[in-house]
């Protein structure tokens, strides 16, 4: 059989098994496997899962990810999360909406040493939002803030999708993170100018509250001391040049575990748990990337990338059209799968077509997150939005939506500046390889 009508078989079947419920790496890995039989052998095929499955667990880079894993749990469990809602609180909580606005920098402080949107949004459905309904914010207000600034979770250095796309790209870890920085500071400032826009047309959703004093602001960084050694430990470390990603993720671990540890917070089964629960999620993320190296495999054997990548740089579309259905399809993507799956299957296919076209891999590995998360909160179905509700049942999916609408418009405008003005991602990696 053709080649190329292999590889199309393949891919459909791919998304059949996934519709059964089949795990995504499980099935990534079957096909993978099949189509090589295939092609060439099944001797071949086992051959590959065997060698991409030890190429995987003995990648010094993708060991950042249980690592990093293990700091946001045990960093949760040390009460980091509310010290870093603390300190947005007392700097923007005083002006009309700045608890939102605090909110959505306490998602971008937290994503910092958490690196998930889905642990980012699920923390502050319980830290967040009961502070704001009791304080008069509207529901609508009050989830879509931390639905939207729960997608800072996966876009603030150390992202763990963002290390899964380099090693899969074959890019260096530290320039995506590097060029994270500026769109993630962008984010931060769009949803401020979001929120800003809609507490002045509704007043009634965001009362304004009296500001606080200096000296509480210092009292609350000296009791913060500890988020802020983290932050620092993580970014200062890594950007600084004194350790390597996985050094500094390593050494995050063992201060999170310390500090939980020095609060008194750390019992034996809280430890257990977020041991547990770090290998658990460590473990998907592993067979995820398993079965996708296998997967990428029989692709690139069946010559399917090439063959699409001829027929959309010679159908004489231009680059921008070319763009806008690569952006539209990840955000109905984004809203039916995670954002790690969506970019993973999918990148065989589109990052030959993006290097086509002259566009740096390490500007769409930004873009690629971004589009990903906004299909994560956009209705009707968005996976970020479903993990709030999870977490606060008492909230309706239709408000929740409804809080959104304004962070969404707003990732439009983010996601426009970032492909119209890519220097916005490139200006930090290429101050640093300069």
């Amino acid at each position: 059989m053709n080649p190329f009508i292999i590889g199309s078989l393949g891919i459909a079947a791919m998304f059949v098994l996934i519709l059964l419920h089949v795990p995504i790496g499980i099935a990534m890995a079957i096909i993978g496997l099949v189509g090589v039989g295939l092609l060439d052998s099944f001797q071949a095929g086992f051959s590959i899962i065997g060698v991409e499955a030890a190429s995987a667990l003995g990648n010094v880079d993708l060991a950042v990810i249980p690592l990093f894993m293990l700091m946001g749990n045990f960093a949760t469990v040390a009460g980091i999360s509310r010290e870093m809602y603390d300190i947005a609180h007392v700097f923007l909580g005083h002006r009309r909406g700045g608890l939102a606005m605090a909110t959505i920098a306490g998602c971008g402080l937290f994503g910092s040493v958490c690196g998930s949107s889905y642990a980012t949004t699920a923390t502050f459905g319980r830290v967040a939002l009961p502070e704001m309904i009791e304080r008069g914010y509207s529901q609508p207000l009050a989830t879509g803030c931390i639905a939207g600034g729960g997608t800072l979770g996966s876009l603030v250095p150390p992202s763990v999708i963002l290390v899964i796309y380099a090693v899969l790209a074959e890019e260096f870890i530290i320039r995506l993170f590097v060029a994270a920085i500026l769109p993630a500071l962008l984010t931060i400032l769009i949803y401020f100018l979001a929120t800003a826009i809609y507490v002045r047309i509704y007043p009634q959703s965001a009362p304004s509250g009296a500001p606080s004093k200096w000296s509480e602001r210092v009292k609350i960084l000296r009791k913060s001391w500890s988020a802020l050694l983290l932050i620092l430990a993580v970014a200062g470390g890594i950007y600084g040049g004194v350790f390597t990603v996985t050094e500094a993720a390593a050494l995050a671990a063992i201060l999170s575990v310390f500090l939980a540890f020095v609060r008194g917070k750390m019992t034996l089964p809280k430890f257990w748990e977020a041991l547990t629960g770090s290998a658990t999620s460590a473990g998907m993320i592993y067979v995820v990337i398993m079965g996708a190296m296998s997967f990428n495999y029989f692709i690139v054997m069946s010559h399917l990338p090439d063959f699409l990548t001829g027929a959309i740089i010679g159908s004489g579309w231009s680059n921008a059209t070319i763009m806008l259905l690569l952006l539209v399809s990840y955000i109905v993507l984004g809203a039916i799968f995670d954002s790690g799956p969506a970019m993973i299957i999918t990148l065989p296919f589109v990052l030959p077509i993006i290097k086509e076209m002259g566009y740096s891999p390490v500007w769409w590995g930004i873009i690629n997150v971004v589009i990903c998360e906004i299909g994560c909160i956009t209705p009707p179905i968005g996976l970020t939005v479903f993990m709030l509700h999870g977490v606060a049942p008492e909230y309706s999916l239709s408000t929740i939506y409804k809080g959104i609408l304004p962070y969404l418009f707003a990732d439009f405008v983010r996601i426009t500046l970032l492909v119209l003005f890519p220097i916005i991602a490139l200006w930090l990696p290429g101050l640093l390889s300069g």
